[in-house]
């Protein structure tokens, strides 16, 4: 076991600095002069960079939150930024041949001579002063014909400067869009679940959905802040907070996490585990948010008016004697009333299918956080983002608030959602 990690830990490294590589010859090696200022600079951004990503992702292991700040920030934008560097270039890569043949402006062709008078006769002086029309040569190439040469170097410097100039635009505007969308906090959505069973006396029924949170290195305190702030603003009747809170310990994260006191919900607030926490040590988490107002479901069912609320451990959990028991949660309910289920993974809806529930809220993907990271999610999510619906269970899973690694999303912006419960009896 040991060797498969070693050896996928040398895979990725190798990876790494082969991107680098690229990324040192087009953007350092081909639009400079060797010596010059920026030819030294994007060298040593060439090696820095990757040690501070490397740093970046190692840090919560190998150093305290102080420290991890300094090398996330960083290290982690730039792994957003390497992405999309790489497949502008990619772009580029395909345009390369195109600019390069683009064919020169021709030369001015001289004006054409005026018409020659009638030829005079073969007699007389004169005879021998009088022009002969030039002829080209067949050998010798017509000026206003393109030159089939191959490009001059001062071509390849301009489409080189030229690719690297527009690779480097789109990938700081892409990523800094993105940043500010996590940044800014997440959006409400509103999403509407017809439920079968539900009670005419719970349609309308509102639960804020939230997941994802990631406290951590970037995203602290305020973070957590303007997310009960756009809850309570919307006034729901039940809170779910589903899973990845923290990247983190307790001593180092405990006051990022104290705004979620401040949530507010007729029914109250309730918490599962999601796989981080087994990461930064679930039991303590537990305790804290308990703490804190919200009640956690571990492995637990409660009551309320019109519907059954149940919450099981995150599949993490498992390697500690600690994981998802649906049976625990669900096995012994009356099913005729609705059930709505809280699991971090949507991976956990076939067990929800067979224990007869009737909606799960999930989170865990993202939506694939960085696009194109949505298709690699559904390989190991049955959805990715959205409401669904598998046999008489239907499936919601938010994109999360927060944002894990960079903190940055594209194409799957960060949301808070208020699932609205309908009865089709009301």
């Amino acid at each position: 076991m040991i060797v498969l990690v070693v050896l996928g830990l040398l895979a990725v490294l190798a990876v790494l600095a082969l991107a680098h590589w690229y990324l040192w010859r087009r953007l350092v090696r081909d639009v400079s002069a060797p010596g010059g200022w920026w030819r030294r600079t994007g060298t040593g951004l060439a090696v820095v960079l990757p040690l501070l990503s490397v740093g970046a992702l190692v840090g919560g292991r190998a150093f305290p939150l102080a420290v991890e700040r300094w090398l996330a920030w960083p290290g982690y934008l730039w792994l957003a930024v390497l992405l999309y560097l790489l497949m502008a270039l990619a772009v580029g890569e395909a345009v390369r041949p195109l600019l390069l043949r683009l064919p020169r402006p021709r030369a001015a062709t001289p004006s054409e001579p005026v018409a020659d008078p009638a030829p005079v006769a073969d007699s007389g002086p004169l005879a021998d002063a009088v022009p002969s029309p030039v002829v080209p040569s067949p050998a010798e190439p017509s000026l206003a014909e393109p030159s089939s040469a191959a490009p001059s170097p001062g071509r390849r410097l301009f489409v080189a400067r030229t690719l690297a100039i527009g690779a480097s635009g789109a990938a700081a505007a892409v990523v800094g869009t993105g940043a500010y969308g996590v940044l800014r906090g997440p959006r409400l959505k509103q999403v509407t679940v017809p439920l079968a069973k539900l009670p005419a006396r719970a349609h309308g029924y509102r639960i804020a959905v939230v997941s994802d949170i990631h406290l951590g290195p970037i995203l602290g305190r305020g973070h957590t802040r303007r997310i009960v702030d756009t809850i309570n603003g919307a006034q729901p009747d039940l809170i779910a907070i589903v899973g990845d809170l923290v990247d983190g310990t307790v001593p180092e994260l405990g006051s990022a996490a104290e705004p979620l006191a401040q949530l507010r919900a007729r029914d109250g607030a309730y918490f599962v585990t999601g796989n981080h926490e087994y990461f930064s040590g679930a039991a303590p988490w537990v305790d804290f948010v308990r703490e804190l107002g919200v009640h956690p479901l571990q492995n637990a069912r409660v009551e309320l008016a019109g519907f059954d609320l149940a919450g099981v451990n995150d599949i993490a959990g498992s390697t500690e004697g600690d994981g998802p028991d649906f049976d625990k949660a669900l096995g012994d309910r009356d099913r005729a009333r609705t059930s709505v289920l809280l699991s971090h993974q949507p991976v956990t809806i076939h067990d929800a299918v067979r224990h007869g529930v009737d909606l799960q809220l999930s989170g865990h993907t993202h939506g694939g956080q960085l696009w194109p990271g949505n298709y690699l999610a559904e390989l190991a999510n049955p959805t990715v983002a959205g409401l669904e619906r598998y046999g008489d269970t239907q499936l919601y899973v938010t994109r999360g608030a927060g944002a894990w690694g960079p903190p940055v999303r594209v194409g799957a912006p960060s949301d808070i959602t208020i699932v609205t419960l309908a009865s089709l009896r009301a």
